[in-house]
């Protein structure tokens, strides 16, 4: 479109000639009568009137030109705020916008602000978003991201926003009902939401093919705040849990189950927003991937050398190792096994094949220069807590070696975006609790059925210190 400063009006020289003419005419008139009445007693007074009244003409003549102005509009004209998305600018439905909007409605220049995430249901109908569009430019709203998620009857639009500090979720709501969204949610962002979603869902998929254990953690990071429990087929005594879902899947509102690929089912829980069609198929995407790609773990591994100079052997475990680890609860103490399992040490070998189990989380295994397995460590996806917990042979016991496995086990935490762990254990459990109190993290302490509850909150400050063995890296 031509902008209004590369349109030049054409130049009339009928109107110069005409315009010139009349001057002359005027000039001549008023020399006539000047002639004619300054000869007269009160001439001097009547030429003062004249020029009173020709300069009030003027005036009047020039107010009116400018009230009823034909004239094109000026270069500075005012023009409403549009919104540089992904929609196409104003007028556009909410169905037609597809994938990921990026832009920011003009006028939201304010140092101060926030960022919130937005969803809304809107008709699918032209001119939809336009009107959310234009209501999140009146209060000074920068749209930096934009989903549609399309429904049977409407369409779910989820907007990233910067808006001004001063600006209040209550006033925001308001706005946006009164634009036509319905069933509107809105929470605070951060940074990290900044990243685009197709980027995001290849960075998740990539984590889940690299490793197993993240896709809880992936499918988290996809759906937000959300609780999710691994139901598995088989209990820890070897009884079916009739835990089962079909291949493609269930959305029900707020809960989606998915077929887990080692079996039972993958329960996604998030009762304050229902599940969009979208969300489902990216989830049961994640889950396809992971199932067409079996059983992986990341083998690296890090050698350690004890204060007495013993080398040890730090790596991940998976149900490879189970042998191993079963042959570890051998030579541990009932104590030993009291300790760690909290109940019946007979059934302490029920739950090995259940924690090497990637899908429940990660393990951390300590072999000695021979091979020998001689600790285990656990970091376990609780719905949406974590549990660390430790198992340390017992001639291996007060070297380190649990200390380094639960730093290790905080830094694996806080690399997966959790807030918080905790650990259960004993009070005569001395070496849990100083293992957690040498975090050097916030805790708390609570005591649930006899049981001491050890919670630590985690920071970039805190966690991943550097470990008191010498270590050298061996990949």
């Amino acid at each position: 479109m031509t902008s209004a400063k590369s349109a030049r009006r054409p130049h009339h020289w009928r109107r110069d000639l005409i315009e010139l003419a009349a001057l002359f005419t005027a000039v001549a008139v008023a020399d006539a009568i000047a002639n004619l009445i300054g000869h007269q007693p009160d001439g001097p007074y009547l030429l003062m009137a004249s020029a009173v009244a020709l300069a009030a003409t003027a005036a009047f003549h020039t107010w009116w030109a400018r009230r009823h102005s034909h004239a094109p509009p000026s270069d500075e004209a005012d023009v409403a705020p549009v919104w540089a998305g992904a929609a196409g600018g104003t007028g556009t439905s909410a169905g037609e916008a597809e994938g990921t909007g990026e832009g920011g409605i003009v006028g939201a220049g304010e140092t101060g602000t926030t960022l919130w995430r937005m969803r809304t249901t809107v008709l699918d109908a032209p001119g939809s978003l336009a009107a959310l569009c234009t209501a999140l430019a009146g209060l000074r709203v920068d749209i930096l991201t934009l989903q549609t998620h399309p429904l049977a009857q409407g369409t779910v639009d989820e907007f990233l926003l910067r808006a001004p500090a001063s600006l209040q979720a209550q006033e925001l709501s308001r706005k946006i009902a009164a634009a036509g969204g319905a069933s509107t949610w809105i929470e605070r962002a951060d940074a990290h939401d900044l990243v685009d979603t197709p980027t995001r869902v290849l960075s998740l998929a990539t984590r889940t093919a690299l490793d197993a254990a993240e896709l809880p953690l992936a499918l988290r990071q996809l759906l937000g705040r959300c609780t999710i429990h691994s139901l598995p087929a088989v209990s820890v005594t070897g009884r079916a849990t009739g835990q089962s879902a079909p291949v493609e899947g269930v959305l029900e509102e707020t809960v989606m189950r998915l077929r887990d690929p080692s079996g039972g089912v993958i329960s996604v829980e998030r009762p304050y927003l229902p599940f969009t069609p979208t969300e489902f198929a990216r989830a049961r995407a994640l889950v396809e991937l992971d199932a067409r790609l079996g059983p992986r773990v990341p083998r690296s591994e890090d050698v350690l050398t004890l204060p007495e100079g013993n080398e040890i052997t730090v790596r991940r475990a998976d149900q490879g190792d189970l042998t191993a680890a079963r042959a570890m609860h051998d030579r541990c103490s009932q104590d030993t096994l009291g300790l760690r399992y909290h109940g019946p040490v007979a059934d302490a070998d029920r739950y090995l094949d259940h924690l090497l189990s990637p899908r429940f989380g990660r393990t951390l295994a300590v072999q000695t220069a021979s091979g020998r397995l001689v600790a285990l460590g656990h970091l376990l996806w609780d719905g949406d807590e974590t549990e660390v917990a430790l198992l340390v042979e017992d001639d291996w016991q007060r070297r380190g070696i649990g200390s380094e496995l639960l730093r290790r086990l905080v830094a694996l935490a806080e690399e997966a975006g959790c807030d918080s762990v905790y650990a259960v254990t004993q009070s005569r459990n001395t070496g849990m609790v100083a293992a957690m109190r040498a975090l050097e993290l916030p805790l708390d302490y609570q005591i649930e059925e006899g049981t001491l509850v050890i919670t630590a909150r985690l920071s970039s400050e805190g966690a991943a210190r550097p470990s008191a063995p010498t270590e050298r890296a061996r990949r």
